[in-house]
């Protein structure tokens, strides 16, 4: 019917005078956009299946394709926009939810652009990260309220334990199935080299990945997708999830089709059944339930290893944090709305949840308000783009940083928001063979690091500018940030002053 024609949301421009028919393209497009017409002579396309991945214009050796948006659109009407009224129209006709992959693409205000950074200036001297000591090593876990000593003055070794990371950043959740073995390869790989960690996610560890246990955090979620023994005692910390930014409050889905052989292995379900997670944990309905398990795992892996907590960032999370820090957790991660995912109801992805920004100074204040911010660090996540998103969190009060779809993008992620479909033409989010050779591990790794070692070094820039030589001077200093144009509601929230004060 002609009622359900949507017009492409973009068009392939090929310049004829440049084009040679090598048809590069047609086997660089694993969505099958490009083909050569016999009959013509000629390259064609079926734009109705492209999503802007740019793969065929990276690969393009003649420099002939472009990928425009399509300037096609509906009337205009300032409350139905052109993608409102496709949304309907595909429900109208298929009855399914809609699927969308990455973070919330939503006009939401990013607080992290309204918030800027002081400097030191005469009466407070900056410190020069060239020439003079910058701290940027951070220790995750629970701190003791006290320093204890012997009857001979030696301090007692009290401290439970810790994840010592070079820098305050860190490779999040992102699970073996909803990512290539390459992509996870690249991920295990770089935080060795870094002296960071990399998160399983809730897919279980391959058990090609078992010798980057020190660097490796792994997950249990409510699925239980690959846990056993074995696998809470490879890693270095145990995350218990909860709940994602990109979907609180719901589970998680991998179609069977990203279920191949290995992930079947791994994850310990059937090769090409639909993995799917429910959305609470059926043994937590309680705080009491959540200490249970924290300290079930504790005994199950002789009091080794950190126990952190991830939950999505909502409007009671300071609440949810404070009942965290209680349970005998040592780390709380929280993940803004505007985290990353493989695959999450459209609905649910760009319309639940509160930024990180937000969520942030709201637990930290939280928890210092109530004392016991030392029992447990702060790691968040959600959309953290740069260095000095890294900067703004610690100075909210932040331990470290998760960062995922940056990762991503490091590695060749254009952000082409189909991660759900399993044709990743950069052969990240993709289980097809293929596809996944296409993303070298050594070279992913590699451009990893250099990401890392590049937000450090601006770290150190960025601190000696405000006279701060150390992280742990740094976090939870609200002292040296201040917002433009936010409201004094925000600027509570936040414990920061405006601009000028």
């Amino acid at each position: 019917m002609a009622i359900n024609y949507i017009y492409p949301v973009y068009e392939v421009v090929r310049n004829e005078n440049r084009c040679v028919n090598c048809r590069i393209c047609e086997k660089q497009c694993a969505n099958g956009v490009h083909k050569y017409d016999e009959k013509s002579g000629a390259m064609i396309a079926d734009e109705s299946k492209c999503v802007n991945c740019q793969r065929c214009v990276a690969t393009c050796p003649k420099r002939a394709l472009k990928i425009v948006k399509s300037d096609n659109t509906y009337r205009a009407n300032a409350n139905w926009s052109s993608d409102a009224i496709k949304e309907i129209y595909k429900q109208a006709e298929s009855g399914g939810v809609l699927l969308s992959s990455m973070g919330n693409p939503q006009p939401f205000p990013v607080y992290w652009d309204k918030i800027v950074i002081n400097a030191a200036q005469v009466t407070n001297p900056s410190v020069d990260p060239l020439r003079e000591p910058m701290e940027t090593t951070v220790f995750l876990g629970s701190k003791p309220d006290e320093i204890i000593r012997d009857k001979d003055g030696k301090i007692v070794d009290n401290l439970s334990s810790q994840l010592k990371l070079s820098t305050p950043i860190m490779f999040s959740a992102m699970s073996y199935g909803s990512i290539s073995y390459n992509a996870h390869a690249s991920l295990a790989k770089a935080a060795e080299k870094l002296g960071i960690f990399y998160n399983t996610g809730e897919g279980g560890l391959h058990e090609d990945f078992y010798k980057y246990g020190k660097n490796t955090i792994v997950q249990v979620a409510s699925g239980r997708f690959g846990v056993y023994k074995d696998y809470l005692e490879a890693g270095a910390c145990i995350e218990i999830k909860v709940g994602q930014g990109a979907k609180p409050g719901i589970g998680g889905h991998l179609p069977g089709t990203k279920i191949v052989a290995d992930v079947s292995k791994t994850r310990m379900i059937p090769v090409g059944s639909d993995a799917i997670s429910p959305a609470p944990h059926h043994d937590i309905y309680s705080i009491e339930d959540l200490r249970q398990l924290v300290y079930s795992l504790k005994e199950a892996t002789g009091y080794k290893k950190p126990i952190a907590v991830k939950v999505g960032a909502v409007h009671n999370v300071s609440a949810v944090a404070s009942g965290i820090a209680r349970s005998g957790a040592d780390i709380i991660v929280i993940d803004g709305f505007r985290g990353g995912t493989g695959a999450a109801p459209t609905r649910i992805r760009d319309n639940v949840g509160i930024p990180i920004e937000l969520a942030l100074a709201s637990v930290d204040k939280r928890l210092r308000d109530e004392g016991i911010r030392g029992n447990v660090s702060l790691v968040v996540g959600g959309s953290i783009r740069n260095s000095a998103d890294v900067i703004k969190a610690i100075a909210l009060g932040a331990d470290a940083c998760y960062i995922a779809t940056a990762a991503l993008m490091a590695m060749g992620c254009h952000l082409c928001s189909s991660c759900h479909l399993g044709k990743c033409n950069w052969g990240i989010a993709t289980q097809v063979p293929e596809l996944v050779q296409r993303l070298n591990p050594e070279e992913g790794c590699n451009r990893l690091v250099n990401l890392v070692n590049a937000w450090t070094h601006e770290i150190k820039e960025m601190m000696g500018g405000m006279g701060i030589n150390s992280i742990e001077a740094l976090k939870g200093n609200r002292l040296m940030l201040r917002g433009v144009g936010l409201n004094e509601k925000e600027l509570e929230i936040l414990g920061i002053k405006h601009a000028g004060e």
